[in-house]
């Protein structure tokens, strides 16, 4: 009896099942659903979809603009991520269309749109200068309050800033006088409230300040840091990542100070930053030197002739190098692989004063050196011949040899040589109307040449020294000669005389 009804119940149960219609999937309804209902523009949302058509085409909209595109599964699923658009504050209508070939699905629903702000750079030192932008405030929203916190307190930045129609508004300030750390920033606005606004936070960060930007391979640099923790110590300042002073310690302040010298390295800009126990590198805004190229002269000043070594630092690395001594090439070198090179020149004839030494690779470095030429004279020689007074030649034009002591000098020493009929001369000694003037003069005698034979007359000379950075000495005092006894007409009137005196004895003698 119980076994019959059992099989009387298992066939009711069957005849039920078989009578009960079969649900396909799709017969569910379509539904969206966004994976945040809310929150501020541009932020990321996922719009998933189900039970729709498999493989059917997907248009999202947002405010009646189509946004994203996509495509549902086999299993007429979709998840399509879409970015909110900036827009007021409120409820905003996201929209997915699906289309098959029999016909299209729309469905619908709301993001809330919040209010919030950016700033931007986001950290840096007391005086940054920020842009702060709001978004998602009501439209045409006035009376909108910038807030900037210090330290529980804050302090309004602007005061009546007003919102265009799509809810945002912009403005820049210098960040004030703040601890170190992180510093709300904050609005309110005649519709939007403080604790509706998704703050913003600007740190501030351990400032570092160094009293030059640029500087030569070996110059000392002085920095200075604020902002670092009270008393922190184990601070080091840190060249191109490299630490190159260490074991400073802030004061109370979080204040300190330390130099270092600008290291061997090519040029070029550099990072140049701190960090200490407490203060990572991260935490300051780091700084950025540039190395500038320079020459140092193993001597500041000399004669010509002496041994002068150049050493660059700061340059680029591995380059030819060409060396210049008042515009002439005088040397080449190479770089090493630290922008250094060493090389040595003789120095050439220049004149006194400074004169300048340039350096310049082959990628266009180029610095420059003043090197000093000695501007001292050298010594007045004596004159030696022909004598004072003297007699050079007997008749007609003579080239005497004229002669004198010999003067030295580290520069080298060249003569110049004066001839006149006159005892005239000029403030710095010279004759005013020279009848020969020779400079250059290597030795010390000069013999004139025939083309400037001196006739029958007195005459002067004089002589100076003069050395190979163009240092004149004093003239000499002027000497006297005569050329020849007597000048060639009267030599001529002599002979006939006496030609006319012998025929006349003569004649005498044979008459008799």
């Amino acid at each position: 009896m119980k076994l019959l009804l059992k099989l009387a119940i298992v066939l009711v149960v069957c005849f039920i099942a078989i009578a009960l219609p079969v649900v396909p999937a799709q017969a569910l309804c379509p539904s969206i659903e966004l994976s945040s209902t809310s929150g501020v523009p541009g932020i990321n949302i996922a719009v998933n979809g189900q039970y729709f058509h498999e493989n059917a085409y997907v248009d999202i909209y947002y405010d009646g603009t189509s946004i994203a595109t996509g495509s549902t599964d086999i299993n007429g699923n979709f998840a399509i991520t879409i970015t909110i658009p900036e827009g007021c504050k409120g409820d905003h209508k996201v929209l997915a269309v699906v289309g098959t070939s029999i016909g299209t699905v729309e469905m619908d629903t709301y993001f809330t749109v919040k209010p919030r702000l950016m700033v931007n750079p986001e950290e840096g030192p007391v005086g940054t200068n920020v842009t702060v932008k709001g978004q998602g405030f009501a439209q045409n929203e006035t009376g909108i309050e910038l807030r900037y916190y210090l330290d529980g307190n804050y302090k309004t930045i602007e005061g009546n800033i007003t919102a265009n129609d799509k809810g945002s508004w912009k403005t820049s300030f210098s960040i004030p006088t703040s601890t170190r750390g992180e510093h709300k920033l904050d609005a309110q606005g005649a519709e939007s409230k403080l604790y509706d606004v998704e703050d913003a936070i600007f740190k501030i960060t351990a400032e570092i300040s160094v009293d030059k930007s640029s500087g030569i391979v070996g110059e000392s640099i002085t920095m200075t840091g604020s902002r670092f923790a009270a008393y922190e110590s184990g601070i080091q300042i840190l060249f191109h990542g490299e630490a190159i002073v260490t074991g400073i310690k802030a004061d109370s302040q979080g204040d300190w100070e330390g130099s270092f010298e600008v290291p061997e390295v090519p040029a070029g800009p550099y990072s140049v930053t701190a960090e200490g126990e407490q203060t990572m590198k991260e935490d300051v805004s780091a700084l950025n030197f540039k190395i500038e190229p320079g020459i140092v002269l193993s001597l500041e000043g000399g004669y010509v002739g002496i041994d002068l070594t150049a050493t660059g630092r700061g340059f680029a690395a591995n380059r030819d190098v060409v060396i210049k001594y008042d515009g002439s090439q005088v040397a080449t070198a190479r770089t090493n692989g630290k922008g250094s090179f060493v090389t040595s020149f003789v120095v050439p004839e220049s004149q006194y004063g400074e004169r300048e030494v340039a350096a310049e690779d082959a990628a266009g470095t180029d610095a420059t050196a003043t090197f000093t030429m000695e501007s001292d004279p050298p010594d007045t020689p004596m004159l030696i011949s022909p004598s004072h007074g003297s007699m050079v030649g007997l008749v007609g034009r003579v080239t005497p040899t004229f002669e004198w002591s010999a003067v030295s000098d580290d520069s080298g020493v060249r003569y110049s040589l004066q001839i006149a009929a006159s005892t005239d001369v000029t403030a710095t000694g010279g004759f005013v109307d020279p009848i020969v003037s020779v400079a250059g003069i290597v030795g010390t005698n000069y013999t004139l040449e025939e083309t400037r034979a001196l006739p029958y007359g007195t005459y002067y000379w004089i002589v100076q020294a003069v050395d190979g950075a163009e240092n004149a000495g004093a003239w000499t005092a002027a000497r006297s000669f005569r050329a020849g006894l007597l000048p060639l007409w009267g030599f001529i009137a002599i002979i006939t005389a006496i030609a006319v005196a012998i025929i006349a004895l003569v004649r005498f003698l044979l008459i008799r």
